[in-house]
């Protein structure tokens, strides 16, 4: 069982994670919709994965990971992304992120990405 911190502007995507992760048995300790949130919480909640969206409107998840990862160099960070294709996902897996989603994601898809984090 992982504690993941749920990070996406949209309600709606944090529930639908949320909800997968916890049938997969995980805790969700906290959730933020913004990436200046998410740094907040990092630090107090102390979770076992960040499960963070790409791009948000007030700092983007990019900028959220060096932010992260510079306050622990050992975080777990799954990026949530529309596209794998994507530059940004480079970027990401360059920045320690240890994997990513692509939406739309099922429940395995999450899990096992979770899974494989908690692994590596």
């Amino acid at each position: 069982m992982a504690r993941i911190l749920l990070v996406d502007d949209a309600g709606y995507m944090r529930r639908l994670v949320g909800i997968m992760a916890k049938k997969g048995g995980h805790e969700i300790v906290g959730e933020a919709e913004t990436g200046e949130t998410a740094i907040e919480l990092y630090d107090k909640v102390k979770p076992d994965i960040v499960i963070l969206d790409i791009l948000m409107p007030d700092m983007n998840g990019l900028e959220a990971l060096r932010k992260i990862r510079g306050l622990d160099p050992n975080a777990r960070v799954l990026m949530c992304t529309a596209s794998e294709q994507s530059t940004h996902v480079q970027e990401a897996l360059s920045l320690g992120a240890k994997g990513y989603i692509v939406k739309p994601f099922t429940r395995e898809v999450i899990l096992s990405t979770i899974e494989k984090a908690l692994t590596s």
